[in-house]
């Protein structure tokens, strides 16, 4: 059964950096798109970013471009999320999920049949 599991979240100070870390366990990453996901208090869970097989990024908020990279490490079966100059206006419980597609374009939420627990990532002086 694939399970995900998120890891490395903190209380960080503005401008800061973090790296997130998600294990796909029993994920084939040939036949799974992986995304990041993010839920500020008091807000919607919003998409950041997705990858596919070919670790090509599919962005779902231009804003999120400049400071956020994906990159995965197949023989460690992990996605990473790395946040650079971190804002107040990122606090959010992060997750990971996965979809059995090819493609990370046009994916809605639904689409994401596994997801992980969450790692909060708190953004304050």
């Amino acid at each position: 059964e694939v399970q995900m599991l998120e890891s490395g979240g903190d209380l960080v100070q503005p401008g800061g950096s973090l790296r997130l870390s998600c294990v796909a366990s029993e994920l084939n990453f040939r036949e799974y798109v992986v995304a990041w996901f993010r839920q500020a208090p008091g807000k919607e869970r919003e998409g950041v970013v997705c990858i596919n097989w070919l670790q090509r990024a599919t962005y779902y908020a231009g804003s999120v471009r400049e400071r956020h990279t994906v990159s995965r490490d197949t023989a460690k079966s992990t996605v990473y999320l790395l946040i650079n100059r971190l804002k107040p206006d990122d606090t959010a419980m992060y997750y990971c999920a996965a979809a059995r597609r090819d493609s990370c374009d046009g994916l809605r939420e639904s689409a994401f049949g596994y997801w992980g627990q969450g790692t909060q990532v708190t953004v304050s002086s």
